[in-house]
């Protein structure tokens, strides 16, 4: 059994497709939870340039381009992420996305006026140096809007399904979890609320937010699905101004 990281498990053809397939579908959490309270954190981005770390396919990209950002990078360790992306961002000259990891990614120092990251940052052991290499990349007083797995789901993380009912043990126990997810098995990395919040303090931010993505009933069709999706958090989300 091959238990893969973030990276390798989009490069896997079968894995990547069914996550593809679940992004389009209709009500899926992504959309109608984490992406309406990101989209509150943003603010205004005009002019702003851009890093995008673990841009996925850059449908985010074509967000923040269309609203009016000066530029943007995208950074996304894996292959078929990359070439998505790509394609998503043919039309805007201002776009470059690069094929690298974030754990070896060094940006350039004080280059971004905003830093995000959505949904990628569970998948990585070493987040201090993560978070310092986002401070030094940030001009003064520049911004990081992060998203990551609630760590209520990251604490025991379930074979994905249609479930009433969630486990969390082990909440205090950070480390890796093992997931079976879209046919294969991922590792996530577990940490607490409080350890992300000292983490972003400890690396030179101010927090100045944070979100745990409630559900709003106007983003859905379905009210059992909107039911559903009251009974725990999903999603965890912290912006940060640089302050050092």
């Amino acid at each position: 059994m091959k238990i893969s990281t973030g990276a390798e498990f989009y490069d896997n053809d079968e894995a990547f497709l069914a996550y593809t397939k679940h992004r389009q579908q209709k009500e899926n959490a992504n959309d109608t939870i984490e992406k309406p309270a990101i989209l509150q954190l943003l603010g205004d981005v005009t002019d702003a340039n851009v890093l995008d770390l673990g841009c996925g396919n850059a449908g985010f990209g074509a967000v923040l381009l269309k609203q009016g950002c000066f530029s943007y990078t995208g950074v996304d360790g894996s292959i078929n992420m990359i070439n998505a992306a790509q394609q998503q961002l043919l039309n805007y000259p201002n776009a470059r996305v690069l094929h690298e990891s974030m754990e070896h990614y060094t940006p350039p120092r004080t280059e971004y006026d905003l830093v995000t990251a959505r949904l990628s940052l569970h998948y990585m052991e070493d987040l201090a140096s993560i978070f310092t290499k986002v401070n030094q990349a940030l001009k003064p007083e520049g911004r990081f809007i992060f998203s990551v797995e609630h760590p209520v789901i990251t604490s025991t993380l379930q074979p994905s399904a249609l479930r009433t009912n969630w486990t969390v043990d082990n909440y205090f126990s950070m480390g890796f979890r093992q997931q079976h997810w879209m046919g294969g098995y991922v590792q996530k990395y577990h940490r607490t609320l409080e350890e992300y919040f000292s983490l972003m303090q400890q690396s030179g931010f101010t927090v100045t937010n944070l979100k745990e993505a409630c559900p709003q009933q106007e983003h859905f069709d379905n009210v059992e699905t909107y039911e559903r999706r009251m009974r725990i958090p999903l999603f965890l989300l912290m912006s940060g101004v640089k302050n050092r």
